[in-house]
């Protein structure tokens, strides 16, 4: 291999290495390598065409984060993963991996991208995994027209926890796009309208809750330092739901002391309940509930 072919490799390398390995043309030829040195790569399996302009560096195995940068860069530089995807990668949204999705200022149309038109502002871009991205408050508020209420409340959750984003965050992008579609139903979770539920376990108490006339709680809200299942501050009760599945480990065995703790710091009454408790034999539970409750 020639000094001069350990260079371009180097180049192209030098690119990939921070873009999850994925290059684009226009940053190839940017960086001095000739058209004739790119179509020579294309034609030997080096650069593997991904979009038009746009190529993996010799893996034909890419991974999520590979597929959604090429399709940014294949929008252009003002370009930002948005939508589902951008959701996804945040990990707002749990499930199949979306196709991607990009939002641009510049009319364009990619082959298996969903193009959005759209110029955003400053605040609203961030950079998430090496990407550019739609940042968290804006991804909210686009995928919210097409997600059911409690889905919605979910990822709104989710961001609380991960990214610590606040309701006033959320408003503050509402304010500046007040006829965004879905702006009705984050206003429900804003207010706390909405019930946020993370579980079969969860949705099942509630609904024995109702059906028994018994008051419902705040769900999945903050509680000094940690987020707790169930609670209502003016009972000064907590009601924490064990699954199995979720509190078998030390770590997790540790967090409920650390709740429990807390709990009794702040005066609170806690209580835990398992799926056997719920979904089987909720008797007793219903009994005790109904008394803290009076």
């Amino acid at each position: 291999m020639s000094a001069r072919t350990t260079t371009v490799e180097a180049v192209i390398a030098r690119i990939a290495s921070t873009q999850h390995g994925v290059v684009t043309r226009e940053q190839l030829l940017r960086a001095g390598v000739t058209r004739h040195q790119i179509q020579h790569r294309v034609d030997r399996g080096a650069l593997l065409p991904v979009h038009r302009g746009v190529y993996r560096v010799g893996h034909r195995a890419p991974s999520v984060e590979a597929r959604y940068m090429a399709a940014v860069l294949a929008c252009g530089e003002e370009a930002l993963l948005s939508g589902r995807a951008a959701a996804h990668l945040l990990g707002l949204l749990k499930g199949p991996v979306p196709a991607p999705e990009a939002t641009t200022p510049l009319k364009r149309r990619v082959a298996g991208v969903r193009v959005r038109r759209g110029i955003i502002d400053r605040s609203d871009r961030a950079i998430h995994c090496a990407i550019p991205i739609t940042a968290v408050p804006r991804t909210l508020i686009d995928v919210a027209p097409d997600l059911p209420l409690d889905a919605l409340a979910r990822a709104c959750h989710e961001a609380g926890v991960r990214y610590r984003t606040t309701p006033a965050q959320l408003a503050a992008v509402l304010e500046r796009r007040p006829r965004t579609p879905g702006a009705a139903k984050l206003h429900r979770i804003i207010r706390g309208d909405t019930r946020v539920t993370l579980s079969a376990l969860e949705r099942r108490f509630l609904e024995l809750l109702r059906e028994h006339g018994l008051p419902l709680p705040q769900t999945n809200r903050p509680a000094g330092a940690h987020h707790v299942d169930c609670r209502w501050p003016e009972r000064r009760l907590i009601v924490e739901l064990d699954s199995y599945r979720f509190h078998h480990s030390r770590h997790a065995w540790e967090q409920d002391r650390r709740r429990e703790r807390d709990a009794r710091a702040r005066g609170d009454d806690l209580r835990r309940y398992t799926w056997a408790d719920v979904f089987e034999e909720p008797g007793q539970m219903l009994a005790e509930l109904r008394r803290l409750l009076s």
